[in-house]
């Protein structure tokens, strides 16, 4: 897809219904829009499972709202699903009908396993490329969903029919906190989440995460609280229930941080986070900004989020926006063709291809003002005071103005060169990406960027 197109993703979940556009800036999304409204409609099924007319009628006035926003966009740029409740919902065809009409598009309706997945889909792409081992817990309005994964691929995935709603409306049905409640919840969600043990065992996973909202506004209130920002420790939690006994009513908590909508399913959110904390061995959790609508997002670009790790990503957008990358291309005429024969189309790619070719040389096919330009380039690793820094030897052909460069050292491969240099100050940043963009691209030559 072209660098800003738009995409929205609509989530119809247990408690709030969301929809999140956003632009694609350089792979990544930038947010435009997002809007949420506490539906509830988790609360709102009989003892038939069926949902009343009322939570219906809720949703279908939010969904037209939403369908304003979402004047103008084709079929393909907006994916809309539902999940635990309309899953349990014996009438859920009667809301759906309507409701596809209303927005506009289709809603599906996906199955808890396809949620988790979707879930660690949009919680490993925005989070830094690596190896680790990482648990994604996110806790809904009437299901938690586990998976277990490394770099984009989930391994496990399980969806627990236990949230955040359905306890707090079993456990605190008129709003009351005591301790024999909250301990006869976290019983209730062991049980439930029993099975769990073995496959989420603690030397399974290297990093906790928690997506959705549960984690966050329980991350949100510990960080007010005094306690580290974005993370959820097992003490916090319980510094968490003891405040809340003490005010014996939902009503009467009084926390910094706590929003309005979170506050009548707050108590049996913790209950569940604790009960996990307690099976898992978990020690701190901390609250990932991805989710299911990036998960979809991801769908809708067609990939795996595995192109779009957000230091990096983040790096090429700072380029461009300080005129190293397309600017100063566009500029001079440069395109990147090939290297080494195969047809290589961005400076990213190239970085990927050198890193692991220390001591080959790389035949660099160019284009410049419409005619051809041939660069072969060395990478090679040396160590230095005890850091490998990295080398490049480069010898030019058909370009006098490059012919007497030797050797440029840097520290850091280039971009992640780059993101080091926009964790200094914004002077020092801009002048380092500036430098190395334009020696990428041959607005300057080597020997000048070198010093020589």
């Amino acid at each position: 897809m072209n660098n800003g197109t738009r995409l929205a993703a609509v989530d119809l979940g247990s408690n709030s219904f969301r929809l999140e556009i956003v632009r694609l800036d350089h792979g990544q999304f930038a947010r435009a829009d997002y809007f949420k409204e506490a539906i509830r409609q988790g609360g709102s099924l009989d003892a038939d499972r069926n949902l009343s007319q009322d939570a219906m009628q809720r949703g279908w006035d939010c969904l037209a709202r939403f369908a304003e926003h979402l004047a103008g966009f084709k079929r393909g740029q907006v994916r809309a699903v539902a999940t635990q409740t309309l899953r349990e919902a014996r009438n859920r065809d009667v809301f759906l009908d309507k409701a596809s009409k209303i927005l506009g598009f289709p809603i599906d309706v996906i199955s808890g396993r396809e949620e988790a997945r979707l879930i660690y889909l949009g919680v490993a792409q925005m989070l830094p490329q690596s190896d680790e081992r990482r648990l994604v817990t996110d806790i809904g309005g009437r299901s938690t969903e586990l998976i277990l994964g490394q770099g984009f691929e989930p391994r496990r995935m399980e969806s627990y029919r236990v949230g955040s709603i359905a306890w707090s409306t079993r456990y605190f049905p008129d709003g009351l906190l005591n301790r024999r409640s909250f301990e006869l919840a976290e019983i209730a969600a062991k049980a439930l989440l029993d099975d769990a043990i073995d496959t989420y065992r603690r030397d399974h996973w290297d990093a906790a995460y928690g997506s959705a909202g549960t984690v966050g506004a329980i991350a949100d209130i510990l960080a007010a609280g005094g306690w580290p920002g974005g993370t959820v420790t097992r003490e916090g939690l319980d510094w968490l229930v003891e405040r809340m006994v003490e005010a014996q009513s939902i009503d009467r908590v009084r926390l910094t941080g706590l929003k309005e909508d979170r506050r009548p399913i707050l108590a049996g959110g913790v209950c569940i986070l604790r009960a996990i904390f307690d099976l898992l061995q978990i020690d701190r959790m901390d609250a990932a900004s991805g989710g299911l609508r990036h998960g979809l997002l991801c769908e809708l670009v067609g990939d795996d989020g595995s192109e779009r790790d957000v230091r990096s990503q983040s790096v090429q957008r700072l380029a461009t926006r300080f005129g190293v990358d397309a600017v100063h291309a566009r500029r001079v005429g440069d395109r990147l063709l090939a290297v080494d024969g195969q047809a290589t189309t961005d400076w990213g790619q190239f970085v990927t291809i050198a890193r692991a070719a220390a001591g080959k040389p790389l035949q660099i096919d160019l284009s410049r003002d419409g005619r051809g330009l041939q660069v072969i380039a060395t990478p090679e690793a040396i160590s230095k005071d005890g850091q490998t820094v990295g080398r490049l030897g480069v010898q030019v052909q058909d370009d006098p103005s490059l012919r007497d460069a030797r050797f440029v050292t840097v520290s850091y491969p280039p971009l992640e060169a780059f993101g080091r240099a926009v964790t200094k100050t914004w002077d020092t940043s801009i002048l380092t990406l500036r430098m190395m963009g334009r020696m990428l691209i041959g607005e300057l030559s080597l020997k000048v960027e070198a010093g020589a």
